[in-house]
């Protein structure tokens, strides 16, 4: 009886072993359908860029005449011509893209393009294109090239906006030229935003993406392309777990504006901005840090236009919250041109709303400031010494009026909130900065034990908001 129960109970170990080895089967996604029905209209993109010769052998020298097996005849051979010019090879790179229409546009990443003087397109079945540019844009890194050819098979376009973090998905690439590789994994996270790479809020994968893959696409499972991979994260040129792939709006958005008018125009609102830290926030008498400062309003852009102040926290756009500063500029981005947006700003303690007519982005938006020579005042009790500017220094920071240059920054409550020298104050608690007479008037009143916002406009980088503490000993 014993023994039967012992049995028994094996007979139950085994099941329940092959009742949950069954669920996680079926849990787990078949990719196989998927991929066949797609894998058609994913393309090999290469491309060749000529390299001009930049040696050449001295004038008058002669190629020796060397034995038939010497190393030296295939070294002249390979790199100089008869002439004595240098024979340079061609630059050759790889990459992905995929078929959006039957007859013949394909979406690719610009770096996988760019610089190239021809672009060759290969299909599933081993047929291969010349292609033509249609249009590139590097702020996405999205290019639309064109090739003659009908009924090609096209991906179905789906939406990132509806994927999960955690949801699984797949991709389609020639990493190191090895083509049509599938890799697949989960969505790690939504709305990234990379330096450099303000108007794109990236999906990140943990899909295995390598040199090869760019320009390729990101299917969810059901077989629509929701991204198009783009970049990785890695310290050794491969994979190290972290991909990033364009949003499929974003990349048809460009894509479509590429093809109908041969560029792209975004929104522009023409403010600087930047995120609200814990320290920030109370400043500002925020219960938690959120929305986007506002450190510079630029000169006749939409901004000032319709009345933006410095010092305003942006907390909505078009009704989507900002959460952080780089929840706006996509959003501003993708607003057409001339429509009119509603902003919530939080000024000075109190809620406000701001219509705004959205300008065309400028081609060059970048602020530079430069260093000036000061005529400096006694150390205040922030630990800094600063002056007044001068008309020339002011010209070349882009400050219209007021503020005063910071001389030296060495120690005190100045310093610790990050002011260095040769930064610019130009707002002090909520009050603009007029000179070095009323600025040292300002600091003689501030509290003790509060973090106060202190605008400053610093070099290369711009216009900053920081946060400073007094404390009671200083």
């Amino acid at each position: 009886m014993k023994m039967r129960v012992k049995n028994i109970s094996h007979w139950f170990v085994l099941l329940l072993v092959l009742s949950v080895t069954s669920v996680q089967a079926r849990d787990f996604p078949d990719f196989t359908k998927l991929v066949k029905a797609n894998s058609a209209a994913v393309v090999n993109i290469s491309t060749t860029q000529k390299v001009k010769p930049h040696a050449k052998l001295p004038k008058n020298f002669q190629i020796p005449d060397l034995p038939e097996d010497s190393p030296f005849n295939d070294f002249f051979r390979r790199f100089f011509d008869e002439e004595g010019k240098q024979q340079s090879p061609d630059t050759k790179s790889l990459g992905s893209g995929f078929i959006v229409s039957g007859d013949g546009y394909v979406i690719t990443n610009n770096h996988v393009i760019s610089g190239a003087d021809e672009v060759l397109v290969r299909l599933n079945d081993r047929r291969e294109y010349p292609a033509k540019v249609i249009g590139t844009d590097e702020r996405t890194d999205v290019a639309v090239l064109k090739i003659e050819a009908d009924n090609l098979p096209v991906l179905k376009i789906g939406s990132s906006s509806k994927l999960e973090v955690g949801e699984w998905v797949l991709a389609i690439g020639s990493p190191f030229g090895f083509d049509y590789s599938v890799t697949a994994g989960i969505v790690s996270a939504k709305g990234r935003s990379l330096p450099r790479e303000n108007y794109v809020p990236f999906i990140q994968t943990d899909v295995a993406i390598n040199p090869g893959n760019s320009g390729g696409p990101l299917f969810n499972l059901k077989g629509e392309v929701v991204g198009v991979n783009s970049q990785i994260y890695s310290r050794t040129g491969g994979f190290m777990g972290l991909s990033f792939a364009i949003p499929i709006e974003v990349a048809m958005n460009v894509a479509d504006q590429l093809r109908d008018k041969g560029r792209v125009s975004r929104g522009w609102l023409g403010v600087l901005i930047q995120d609200v830290n814990s320290d920030l926030a109370e400043s500002f008498g925020m219960k938690r840090p959120r929305g986007a400062l506002v450190s510079r309003v630029l000169p006749d852009s939409p901004a000032a236009d319709a009345g933006f102040e410095v010092g305003d926290i942006i907390l909505r756009f078009n009704g989507e919250k900002v959460v952080r500063s780089k929840d706006l500029p996509p959003l501003v981005g993708r607003t057409p041109v001339d429509e009119t947006a509603k902003v919530k700003v939080l000024r000075k303690g109190k809620r406000k709303q701001l219509r705004v007519t959205i300008g065309e982005l400028p081609e060059q938006d970048d602020i530079q400031v430069a260093e000036g020579k000061p005529k400096a005042t006694k150390q205040n009790r922030l630990g800094v010494v600063v002056a007044d500017l001068s008309d020339k220094q002011r010209q070349k920071r882009d400050i219209a009026e007021g503020g005063v240059l910071v001389v030296t920054a060495n120690r005190g409550a100045a310093a610790k909130a990050g002011i260095r020298k040769g930064d610019v104050i130009t707002m002090l608690n909520n009050e603009t900065i007029t000179g070095t007479e009323q600025f040292n008037e300002l600091v003689e009143d501030l509290p003790e034990g509060k973090s106060i916002p202190v605008l400053v406009h610093r070099q290369r980088s711009g216009p900053l908001f920081l946060a400073l503490k007094i404390k009671d000993e200083e």
